[in-house]
């Protein structure tokens, strides 16, 4: 079985080679380094893709498998590879995602970081912090990320409430699923962002829904910035309708110096590291790894990816 590699990640292609018996692995080239045909059964892509890849994808033969390094697969040129079996690392994210979900509702809720202080204070003992207990979570999308999400809020003793794309029983008892939109909104003090980007989901979140969520209530985008309509949410953000919202995604990225949303008192932003974690290049490869090992016995493998729905 050969093996094509667009991340140039130290120690994978030995590891591929040790991995099964009769692996050959080999770096993509440059696509400006040759225009010869590249031979291999299954490739390695980023969830970014690149811009070069189009054309390397073009010139490969016998290519039957491909796996995406990541879970949102949105940037990878799906409309090329319909016909392959493409799979991703679905979930190797979930964790660390969540925790940073979780530290965002958190954050909002007791302040911070306003409440530390550097000097005295005008008062000891008294604050008017929030808690999460009782508060009500929604959820849009309730894949690996979302249900991650789920199991962490339920411990804090919060209501969860997600949205999918057709009625269905929760995999997560204590979760409460919804099939319309509006049903989220209107009881959600927090919401959180997980579902993939595709055309269906792009602007989901603009001024039609905002305007339907319950007053006051905190935004979390932890999936894709073309969710949310950007200039509608500074809208919302400044009449109050939404109190906060915690950005781990933007549109473009990086933002330009003097973005307004850098400046908004409302706004938690990071620069798209909520996936970040101990030992995350490990996690992220180990899906791969597995699926390499079903690849070559003829089994199924995990994290298929429908390249129509584009997730």
């Amino acid at each position: 079985m050969r093996i094509a590699i667009q991340p140039d990640f130290p120690q994978l292609v030995d590891q591929l080679h040790s991995l099964v018996p009769g692996v050959e692995a080999f770096l993509l080239p440059k696509a400006e380094q040759s225009n010869e045909a590249i031979v291999a059964d299954a490739l390695l892509g980023t969830a970014v893709g690149g811009s070069e890849l189009p054309a390397l994808i073009e010139r490969m033969e016998g290519l039957r498998w491909i796996h995406i390094l990541g879970t949102g697969v949105d940037k990878f040129p799906l409309h090329l590879v319909q016909d392959k079996l493409v799979t991703c690392s679905r979930g190797a994210t979930a964790s660390p995602i969540s925790e940073w979900v979780l530290a965002m509702l958190l954050a909002h809720e007791k302040q911070l970081p306003k409440r530390w202080i550097t000097e005295p204070p005008e008062t000891w003992h008294m604050a008017d912090l929030g808690c999460l207990e009782n508060k009500t979570l929604g959820i849009i999308g309730f894949g690996a990320i979302g249900q991650a999400i789920a199991k962490r809020a339920l411990a804090f003793d919060m209501k969860v409430v997600a949205k999918v794309r057709s009625h269905r029983s929760s995999p997560t008892p204590g979760v409460e699923l919804v099939a319309e939109l509006n049903d989220l909104l209107s009881v959600a003090d927090h919401v959180a962002l997980a579902l993939p980007s595709t055309p269906e989901s792009e602007g989901l979140i603009g001024a039609q829904a905002m305007a339907a969520m319950k007053p006051g209530v905190h935004l979390v985008n932890v999936s894709r910035a073309n969710l949310i309509d950007q200039e509608a949410l500074r809208e919302y953000l400044d009449n109050g309708q939404i109190s906060r919202a915690s950005l781990d995604v933007v549109e473009p990225e990086p933002l330009p110096a003097g973005h307004w949303i850098y400046q908004h008192p409302q706004v938690f932003l990071s620069p798209h590291i909520s996936w970040s974690g101990p030992n995350m290049i490990e996690r992220i490869v180990r899906p791969f790894f597995e699926n390499v090992v079903a690849f070559s016995k003829g089994q199924t493998l995990q994290g298929i990816v429908d390249t129509a729905a584009g997730y």
